[in-house]
């Protein structure tokens, strides 16, 4: 009898616990982070306390204390301490900053700022939406979600324009800001009931010739079509009649991946 063979040892290097300390460090004293795991490991009340210190103690302890939070909440608490500490300096300054956790907080900063029209909002979060760091980008769109959930009509008529930008990370932003369903954020109800009413935004991109922004189309519509399954059929039917150009054939092709054609 053959004997059996020892488990296969486990990747390393795959969790939070297993980032070296002197790396941990320089994610704490703002360096960049280089992967989602990196992210999520950063201490902020330690990074605040270096790039924030005229935040005081007071609001370095409260984060402290509220360190077991989920990271979205986490995000919104540091922007909150630092918008009542630095005021509308402090988001000029945190959005500019070198760590992309800070320019995070800073687009948290510019998504729950009370007095701003959403058009504001999404001028201020624009330069966030457009950041090289993958990690700010995800924040930008996280950040002003609520905002554009509460007034949808006036948000999809403001994001229109985006999705001929000529940067494919602004046109990107225009769709996965507003999916159905999404990640790590509330859903919209509206569009799971009625997609159709994103139509006009979503095909204005159904033939965009970046893999970044194809993959938010088809997640937008795989989000739909755990709802509105028929509609989603209907949707990508119509985009995939005649020649249609590749990049369409790859968007309906993941569209339909959790129900089929």
């Amino acid at each position: 009898m053959s004997k059996a063979r020892p488990p296969a040892p486990k990747p390393a290097g795959r969790g939070v616990k297993d980032i070296a300390g002197e790396r941990l460090a320089q994610l704490n004293a703002g360096e960049p982070a280089s992967t989602l795991t990196e992210c999520l490991a950063v201490d902020f009340a330690a990074l605040m306390q270096v790039a924030a210190p005229q935040a005081g103690a007071d609001a370095v302890a409260a984060m402290r204390a509220q360190a077991a939070l989920g990271i979205s909440r986490r995000m919104a608490l540091a922007a909150h301490l630092l918008d009542e500490r630095l005021g509308p300096e402090g988001f000029e300054m945190l959005k500019a900053h070198r760590s992309d956790t800070v320019r995070g907080w800073a687009c948290f900063m510019a998504g729950a700022a009370p007095a701003a029209t959403l058009d504001e909002c999404l001028a201020r979060i624009r330069p966030l939406a457009d950041d090289a760091h993958f990690g700010v980008r995800e924040w930008a769109w996280l950040a002003v979600r609520p905002r554009l959930a509460a007034d949808l009509d006036e948000a999809l008529r403001l994001l229109r324009p985006w999705t001929a930008e000529p940067s494919e990370r602004l046109r990107r932003f225009a769709c996965e800001a507003l999916r159905p369903r999404g990640v790590w954020c509330a859903h919209i109800a509206a569009l799971k009931a009625d997609p159709d009413r994103a139509l006009p935004l979503l095909e204005r991109l159904r033939a965009d010739p970046a893999v970044y922004v194809q993959d938010s189309v088809a997640n937008w519509l795989n989000d739909a079509s755990k709802d509105r399954p028929d509609w989603v059929r209907e949707v990508c039917a119509r985009w995939s009649a005649g020649r249609p150009a590749a990049a369409t054939e790859r968007i309906c092709k993941r569209a339909l991946r959790s129900i089929g054609g």
